[in-house]
């Protein structure tokens, strides 16, 4: 079973390389995108494996933006170009790391094979704060003086935005791991419905809700498991996940994840370490 490893990253390219190396298979590639913002040169050496590709078409990613969903839209469509039969994609930050060994995930994957792991909330019933995502106007995509002024403006004068086609709006965490044929089914989806691509172009955080969306008001829907894998702590309240220490050793190996975010091998690297010699005695 082959494994496509879609990372989305913007530094720390030591971490980067120790993500790559604690995921190295026979059976896994890895496609690489780095911020276009940042230079690509400490990253290059990565390319002395022969199963690392830069992701060519890059973009300048910003938080909130739709530029996060264009990232990973060129990422599927190189790991779609190359013809290789990938049975997954797996798509992560240069900050998550594994919690078990690749041959286990493998393993994993091949006993699910079909399954879409990804979560989807109800943004109606359950996830009721992304609902101003979708029902009022974000300009978070222009750049222009004025633009939040122009943005209040238009949310306090025009109704409601409503869902093309009509969709039901699902989502939550951007970081999935789904099948070659879903992936192929969500960029034959935006290339046939343009409208779709606009409306979430001006939708905060379309990473977190336009891939769920999509599969799920489609044939994939019976096959998604509201589980995305991933181990991630939100506890501190803030905007982005908390940084995982030592601390965390005891909830991570209880997690029954198959990966965790975030990590930072700069300051806090003994959990990392921790981690590794994990995979040794698993």
């Amino acid at each position: 079973m082959k494994l496509a490893h879609l990372i989305l990253a913007h530094g720390q390219p030591e971490q980067l390389s120790r993500l790559i190396q604690s995921l190295q298979h026979p059976n896994a590639d890895f496609y690489i995108h780095i911020d276009e913002k940042t230079d690509l040169t400490p990253f290059l050496k990565m390319r002395k494996n022969l199963n690392v590709f830069f992701i060519r078409k890059r973009e300048k990613v910003f938080w909130g933006a739709y530029s996060i969903v264009q990232a990973t839209l060129n990422g599927f469509e190189q790991i779609v170009a190359s013809g290789i039969p990938y049975a997954y994609i797996n798509l992560l930050s240069g900050q998550d790391y594994p919690l078990r060994p690749p041959g286990f995930i493998h393993d994993f994957l091949k006993e699910n094979a079909g399954t879409q792991f990804m979560e989807f909330l109800s943004v109606d019933y359950e996830w009721h704060e992304a609902l101003p995502r979708v029902k009022k106007y974000h300009l978070i995509n222009y750049s222009f003086s004025g633009k939040y002024a122009v943005e209040k403006l238009l949310n306090a004068v025009l109704p409601n935005r409503k869902a093309p086609e009509n969709l039901t709006f699902v989502g939550r965490s951007q970081w999935f791991t789904i099948t070659l044929g879903a992936v192929r089914y969500i960029l034959l989806y935006l290339r046939e419905h343009p409208q779709v691509v606009r409306f979430f172009k001006m939708t905060w955080g379309a990473d977190e809700l336009i891939f769920q969306t999509i599969l799920y008001n489609s044939a994939f829907k019976p096959a998604m498991r509201n589980e995305n894998l991933r181990y991630i702590d939100w506890s501190e309240g803030n905007a982005s996940p908390k940084t995982l220490t030592i601390a965390d050793e005891t909830a991570l190996r209880n997690s029954g994840k198959l990966f965790a975010r975030k990590f930072n091998s700069t300051t806090e690297p003994e959990i990392m370490d921790i981690l590794d010699a994990s995979f040794l005695k698993s």
